[in-house]
């Protein structure tokens, strides 16, 4: 994602934020960046949840649902306004809106729960 690395920089910050967040409120998901067209950058990797339910929580970048506004995209990242499609991950690993995981990163720290979680 274009803007992740940028938030990458500083993992030690990172690192004391997601203290404050809860494992019981996160799941693995599918992210993908739609801000420049209908295929972008995409991982699957531990998205966090705030205690409503209505923020979501990814390295270091912030989400709000577009609901239902946005076109090819449900959410967008609070800092930049960029659009994303953010789901739960498909057993037959079809993320992408037009089928297949070509180029689809997986974060290293939940490759082992996310082969779980499809197989």
């Amino acid at each position: 994602m274009r803007h992740q690395d940028k938030h990458l920089e500083n993992l030690n910050s990172e690192d004391e934020l997601l203290k404050d967040f809860k494992l019981s409120r996160s799941r693995i998901m599918y992210i993908e960046d739609k801000s420049e067209g209908l295929e972008g950058e995409a991982r699957i990797g531990r998205v966090y949840f705030s205690k409503t339910g209505k923020t979501l929580y990814y390295r270091g970048m912030r989400f709000q649902s577009l609901k239902g506004a946005g076109f090819k995209a449900n959410y967008f990242e609070t800092e930049t306004g960029d659009e994303y499609w953010i789901s739960g991950p498909r057993k037959d690993q079809h993320n992408r809106l037009y089928g297949g995981n070509d180029g689809v990163k997986i974060d290293e720290d939940i490759v082992d729960e996310y082969y779980k979680l499809i197989d």
